[in-house]
């Protein structure tokens, strides 16, 4: 099953980044997830939409063959990462490419609150008319204290983490290959 990432995130040390190549490698004999580069898209101008720049014509490819779509968001001030609400702006315009794509969220911050707010907002935006993804429901991802589950080399130790994260996308596969 093939997946897109957005990781909400451009830290080169970012944690949420780090959460998705756990999970590259922990399912790899089950999903193939490539991480777009989404920070190196432009910012969102309607002025340049109908002739957009190569990389948003090469990401919309990508989410439009993909089977489902990961998004992977730290919280700022309350909500997602402009980086993120950039990329869905891109995708939700003129080739509306997440319409009807299954997706799931997963949020991993240093706090308490593993990035609550921020997910409420992002389901809120996932669920907008060009946006409209079907979002994997009653199966959150919320890491709080991310730093106490993460050994020295950044890797995810938190043996209940990883079994909550197995359980969940077990759940999204199967949800995924229902709605095919």
């Amino acid at each position: 099953m093939k997946i897109v990432a957005m990781v909400g995130s451009m830290s080169k040390d970012s944690n949420n980044k780090k959460i998705v190549k756990f999970m590259q490698e922990r399912y790899s004999d089950k999903l193939e997830i490539e991480i777009l580069p989404i920070g190196q898209l432009p910012m969102y101008n309607q002025d340049i939409e109908l002739n957009p720049p190569e990389i948003v014509v090469d990401l919309r490819e990508k989410i439009k063959i993909s089977d489902g779509i990961l998004f992977a968001t730290p919280e700022y001030n309350h909500s997602i990462p402009a980086v993120l609400k950039n990329a869905i702006d891109w995708f939700s315009r003129v080739e509306p490419v997440m319409i009807g794509k299954p997706s799931m969220i997963v949020g991993a911050t240093l706090g308490n609150l593993g990035t609550v707010r921020a997910q409420t907002h992002l389901r809120q935006i996932l669920n907008s008319g060009l946006v409209n993804t079907l979002n994997l429901p009653a199966n959150e991802v919320f890491i709080s204290s991310v730093g106490e589950k993460l050994n020295e080399n950044g890797d995810l130790v938190h043996q209940p983490t990883i079994e909550h994260l197995d359980k969940v996308v077990k759940n999204f596969i199967d949800w995924v290959e229902k709605l095919k």
